[in-house]
């Protein structure tokens, strides 16, 4: 007979597990524990993730892209790289303005990973010297919740249907859907903003003696509105507002410029005011590819 192989160290706790009466209790407890651990290990199904992360900009106006990298960007990144928590930041230079993004490690409370941008920032605030003309920064904070999760488009096949008209419907909905629950930023892209349009009429104004200078004096002076106090009375705190601001074409019109022979001279009578919308900085449009629903035309204005 030939004698049985010896049998290494793990053939020999494999044995001793074999002919071993406590490894099925041992079987049984792994099995509880792990039930155990399953029920009492928290679960969430959209779980809430710290992830902080903030622009600042700083306009340098009139410097160059070579002066704003060297005279802001590097020194305020330096600075910001202090600030315990910092993953990544990254700087964007051009004329005029520099932009420095700081990313936060993953679980860095949001609140206190602004209170400490913020700190660093406002207690150096000698970090650049004076008398360059830079000027105050600005703290954009941003989060995962930042992100969009929806796009809406709208848009119309009929050729008389403007992205005004489109956007003007789209201004309603953003009133719908701020309603939600949850709903964070709801805004519009491609829609011109209102604006006002003023056609001066030279031989008019120069029959009142005024100047385009004094109607762009007139204008800015007209269009501010600010809180001055209170009035306390009666047990009463009143706030106090002075000014006001021009909301439409109206009120544009009848905006009073000057005095002539004791009457007001109004906006009206030197310049014909219409409503319009101002010049597009974006612009939006939608089409599908062939074989599939969408615009006839193949490509139509959207907001």
């Amino acid at each position: 007979m030939s004698e049985p192989a010896k049998l290494g160290i793990s053939g020999r706790i494999a044995r001793a597990f074999q002919v071993s009466q406590i490894t099925p209790l041992l079987a049984l407890a792994g099995l509880l524990l792990g039930i155990a651990a399953a029920i009492i290990t928290p679960k969430e199904e959209d779980p809430q993730i710290e992830v902080t992360m903030a622009n600042v900009l700083v306009p340098y106006p009139g410097a160059s892209v070579r002066s704003v990298e060297n005279l802001v960007s590097f020194p305020l990144e330096q600075k910001l790289s202090e600030i315990k928590g910092v993953k990544h930041i990254y700087s964007m230079s051009r004329a005029g303005m520099a932009v420095v993004t700081v990313e936060f490690d993953v679980g860095v409370p949001r609140q206190q990973a602004l209170v400490n941008l913020y700190n660093k920032i406002y207690s150096n605030a000698d970090w650049v010297p004076s008398g360059l003309g830079v000027g105050q920064p600005l703290v954009k904070p941003y989060g995962i919740d930042d992100v969009p999760m929806m796009a809406v488009t709208l848009w119309s096949d009929r050729p008389e249907t403007t992205p005004e008209q489109l956007g003007k419907v789209a201004h309603t909905l953003e009133t719908e859907l701020k309603r939600v629950a949850g709903t964070r930023d709801v805004y519009t892209l491609g829609a011109p903003d209102r604006a006002v349009m003023v056609e001066i009429d030279p031989a008019k104004l120069a029959s009142y003696q005024l100047s385009v200078g004094d109607l762009a004096h007139s204008l800015k002076a007209a269009n501010v509105a600010a809180d001055i106090g209170s009035e306390i009375a009666g047990n009463r705190d009143r706030p106090v507002k002075a000014g006001t601001l021009l909301m439409n074409a109206g009120e544009v019109s009848r905006l009073v410029i000057g005095l002539a022979g004791g009457h007001p001279v109004y906006l009206s009578d030197v310049s014909r005011v219409v409503p319009t919308t101002n010049y597009a900085t974006r612009l939006a449009s939608f089409g599908t590819p062939p074989g599939r629903a969408g615009p006839r035309t193949g490509l139509a204005p959207a907001v």
